[in-house]
């Protein structure tokens, strides 16, 4: 089985690639990645050298060079992380992602239907099993109130360029199983944190401006919150999706573990002071900042649906998953 993975050098992706190897002996992976600024191909180090793992640099937005891809490698399935995906940038930059998130997810769709369909609702003799994964983020529900949680069947609400160009990408997901009868699966997660990472994200900013000595910046008052889910966990769940997933389903992947980004900014300060203690708490650091347009306020998964259909669980809780995070920063920021 041949899958192509697109933006496997982000930060999810260079995480799932290395635990779809080890899960699977059998597949052979093309990685194909623009390797924009959040893109590390040092991130797939443990991978580089192995035989059933190909890098390709390339971008989703070139449809002859899909076409190329598809015609050369004959993919049996598609993973597709690619995307624009940091919510600030979407604001000062959002033709970026309606690019990207929206014309990348359609040439990849387009494309694949035209590789793996005989006609509308009948697959080729040898592409009945060829499935399409779309990962996609809990931001296209748009913002929770106080109490709630996000289920498969809330309304979509994006707030943002980035949460309304993801939210564009799901739609025309679901199109092509409807229209078309491909086989498709969409997931919706939480916040992501872990190893790799880019700099530009709550959780490795907060621990290198306390290293670095600097302001620690929190939006606002500090009390928006997010549901945390460790990225090994979500591979996991990106896993059992892909093999297991009903076709044109969605699955909410959360890993049940609320805070506040004053919270986070407390806690890793705490750690911090544990393992690397100076004269004065990194807390005394946090500082707040003016408030991005557009904040939500609250986000919140209910992964009930994907825990009783697919057994997945999360593995980690924010305590265990946090220590293990900041100690890879730690070895990345002080080496």
């Amino acid at each position: 089985m041949t899958i192509l993975i697109t933006g496997g050098a982000g930060f999810i992706g260079s995480n799932f690639i290395p635990y779809f190897l080890s899960k699977d002996q059998n597949i052979q992976i093309v990685n194909l990645d623009k390797l924009t600024y959040a893109g590390e191909l040092f991130n797939l180090e443990e991978a580089s050298n192995n035989s059933s793992y190909t890098f390709i640099k390339g971008d989703i937005c070139d449809r002859k060079l899909i076409e190329k891809l598809f015609n050369t490698y004959k993919f049996d399935g598609v993973i597709h992380f690619a995307a624009e995906s940091h919510v600030d940038n979407s604001i000062n930059k959002p033709n970026e992602f309606i690019n990207t998130n929206i014309l990348g997810t359609f040439n990849l769709l387009d494309v694949a239907k035209s590789n793996w369909m005989e006609q509308p609702h009948q697959a080729k003799t040898n592409c009945k099993n060829n499935r399409f994964l779309h990962i996609s983020t809990d931001e296209v529900y748009g913002s929770l109130g106080k109490t709630g949680l996000f289920k498969e069947n809330t309304p979509y609400a994006p707030n943002s360029p980035y949460s309304a160009s993801k939210a564009s990408s799901d739609f025309l997901v679901r199109s092509y199983f409807h229209t078309y009868g491909m086989n498709v699966v969409t997931t919706n997660c939480s916040n992501n944190y872990g190893p790799k990472q880019h700099d530009e994200k709550l959780i490795p900013t907060i621990i290198k401006k306390a290293l670095s000595g600097e302001k620690i910046p929190i939006y606002g008052n500090g009390k928006n919150v997010r549901d945390w889910l460790y990225v090994e966990d979500h591979c996991n769940g990106i896993d059992l999706a892909f093999q297991k997933g009903k076709s044109g389903d969605t699955y909410n992947i959360g890993g049940n573990n609320e805070r506040s980004n004053l919270q986070i900014a407390i806690k890793i300060c705490e750690i911090l002071n544990v393992l690397k203690p100076k004269k004065e708490s990194y807390k005394n650091q946090i500082s707040f900042v003016k408030d991005r347009p557009g904040h939500d306020f609250r986000y919140a998964i209910d992964a009930s649906k994907i825990e009783s259909e697919l057994g997945w669980k999360a593995h980690e809780n924010f305590e265990t998953g946090i220590k293990k995070t900041v100690n890879w920063y730690l070895k990345k920021y002080t080496s």
